[in-house]
Parts: C-alpha cells; sequence; structure tokens
C-alpha cells in the first residue's frame, strides 16, 4: 500500500497571487466545460481519478442544490486544462465557495491534457480562479498536487493524508507485495470462518448498506456521546440514500456493492464506483459485533481488489484519513 499525500488548497479574497505568471498570458475560459472536451481530457490524463469522471459529476448536479461552473482553460500552445467546479445553486461567486469538489464530492482538482501542466499554465489557472470568485477551494486528487502548489501563492495549502493502491502485475503480485501480513491473516480468517461474500451491480444491495449503516451510526453516536439524530444528521449529509442512488444511477454496472455474510446476516458492506483505470472505495458500513471478529472488512476490500485487477484496473483508492490515525494504519 502506497500512501501519498492528499492536498487541498484554499483563497479567500483579499489575499495576494492576483497575477498570471509573466510570459503566459491569459488563457481562453469556458465555462461550464464541454462535455465532450472533458470526456477528450479525461481520457488524455493518465492520473485522472473516478470523482473527475463524467458519471461523478453528472451524480453531483442530479439533485440540483450544485451548479456547474467548472472552467475550460485553451492556451495559446494548444494545452488545455479543465477544473472541475461546483457552487451552491443560490449562491454567487461572491456569496458562497466555490469548490472542486464540495467536502462531502471528495477530490476534483484540474484534469490535463496528456496529464501535463507547466508552472505558468497553473499560476495563470490559479490566478483566474482567484479572480472569479470570493473563495475557492481545489482538493487535487494524490500525487498531483506538485505543479499547482509551485504556483499557489496567496491560497492556504492544507496536506491530507490519501491512500492509492497500485495494481500492477496482478493480484498475485498484489497479494504477496503489498497486502499486509496482517492483512492476509485476516483475509485467511474470514474464509475459515465461513464468511460469504457477494456483489451487486444492480442496485438491489442499497437497501442491506443502508441497515448496516444505521447499525454504524448507532454505534458512533454511542462513542462520541451524543444523540443519535444528530450523528444521523452529520452523517447523512455526506452520504445520503439520495446521494448513494444518483451515483449508482450514472454509474450503472460500474458501482458495485460488496457485502459479506455470516451465516445469512449482513456484516459488512462496501461502495466501489470504477471509472478510467481507477476502482474506487466509496463508502462502508458494518454490523460491528458480527464483522471484527471473522475480519469481514479485510475480506470484502480483498475480494473488491481482486475483481479490480482481474478486469484490468491499474489502481484501488482507499481514501483519505488523518495522518498516524487508526484509520490510516
Amino acid at each position: 500500500m502506497n500512501a501519498l499525500d492528499g492536498t487541498e488548497v484554499r483563497r479567500q479574497a483579499g489575499t495576494s497571487g492576483d497575477r498570471a505568471r509573466p510570459g503566459t498570458g491569459r488563457p481562453k475560459v469556458t465555462s461550464p466545460v464541454p462535455r465532450a472536451v472533458w470526456e477528450s481530457l479525461l481520457r488524455s490524463d493518465p492520473a485522472a481519478v473516478v470523482t473527475q469522471s463524467l458519471p461523478w459529476r453528472d451524480a453531483l448536479f442530479t439533485d440540483g442544490r450544485y451548479r456547474d461552473v467548472s472552467r475550460l482553460y485553451e492556451f495559446g500552445s494548444g494545452r488545455r486544462i479543465v477544473v472541475p467546479l461546483a457552487r451552491r445553486r443560490f449562491a454567487t461567486a461572491w456569496t458562497g465557495t466555490t469548490a472542486s469538489w464540495p467536502q462531502e464530492w471528495g477530490n476534483g482538482g484540474p484534469i490535463c491534457e496528456d496529464g501535463q501542466v507547466g508552472a505558468d499554465e497553473a499560476g495563470a489557472v490559479l490566478s483566474d480562479l482567484a479572480r472569479s470568485a470570493l473563495a475557492v477551494a481545489l482538493r487535487l486528487p494524490e500525487g498531483t498536487a506538485g505543479p499547482w502548489l509551485a504556483a499557489a501563492g496567496g491560497y492556504r495549502v492544507e496536506d491530507r493524508g490519501g491512500h492509492l493502491l497500485d495494481l500492477a502485475g496482478g493480484f498475485g503480485e498484489v497479494w504477496s507485495h503489498r497486502f499486509r501480513g496482517t492483512a492476509r491473516t485476516a483475509v485467511r480468517k474470514a474464509e475459515r470462518s465461513g464468511v460469504e461474500v457477494e456483489v451487486d451491480r444492480s442496485g438491489q444491495a442499497m437497501q442491506v448498506f443502508f441497515e448496516l449503516y444505521e447499525k454504524s451510526i448507532r454505534r458512533w453516536s454511542a462513542m462520541q456521546h451524543e444523540p443519535v439524530a444528530l450523528t444521523r444528521w452529520r452523517t447523512m449529509r455526506v452520504t445520503s440514500p439520495r446521494m448513494l442512488a444518483a451515483v449508482r444511477e450514472h454509474f450503472g454496472k460500474n458501482c458495485e456493492i460488496w457485502t459479506a455474510r455470516m451465516k445469512g446476516e449482513p456484516a459488512a458492506a462496501i461502495v466501489v464506483v470504477r471509472a478510467g483505470a481507477h476502482a474506487k472505495y466509496w463508502r462502508g458500513a458494518m454490523d460491528k459485533e458480527l464483522a471484527t471478529p471473522v475480519r469481514a472488512n479485510e475480506y470484502l476490500h480483498s475480494r473488491a481488489i481482486e475483481q479490480a485487477c482481474q478486469d484490468g484496473y491499474r489502481w484501488y483508492e482507499m481514501g483519505q484519513s488523518r495522518p498516524d490515525s487508526p484509520l490510516a494504519a
């Protein structure tokens, strides 16, 4: 498992850094980005991730809470860069945050033609964004921050831990050399315990997932010593049934719900979405009393990773965590 740093850059009005770098010239800007151009740049950028894909964009805008204010930059050199951007429906550029993406929707960040961007081009893009809105937040995918950080004068930078598993070489290679020994032991324990795993690509398992999610909410409520209603409200802001339904609708069979059962009872479930070269673990839930003793979560991930390898995916994303936290470990 390779742990890389995810990065967020934020810019508030009144900070410095509003000028493009000398010699770059201001690029032509189009907003929102035409769908065909977005798709073309996605195909050309080897670093593009699931949360930059068109199905993800479509899911985000499904319920009308956000507006698409994405921007296409076309430079005189012929280089093109797309920046996914969203803003609350009734907010203006000067009364709300323009984000790539809103926090509950994960990383957005620039999509670059051929995956390449120069320091001058990055500076021109960031300067334009600084001029275009009161507050801008860019959440950059793991491993892509370098040129953008070099040009981020006037932006506040926050480092966040992200986890990306390299699937090169197939599952045998991943199992032998990229799983920790403790993870392999956990998977073997689940197999000996008789844990059964099923994957659903039709959406029928969504109800099972939310039943487990409700159990997780009640457990989190007890751990945090707060009312269940408060925990549920905060959690559902991040993963609501409406949000999961939108993702499933737009990803279709590329949205998988993996469920582990113990003696027929649901013990744990994870949601995996796939696009381009990436399979992304997005959400998980469990009945801790059933799942933990038989290591159901580790088993689910191993099966999802094995399937991603068989289907030719290059990376398995496992999300973000605070550095040095139990979740990161």
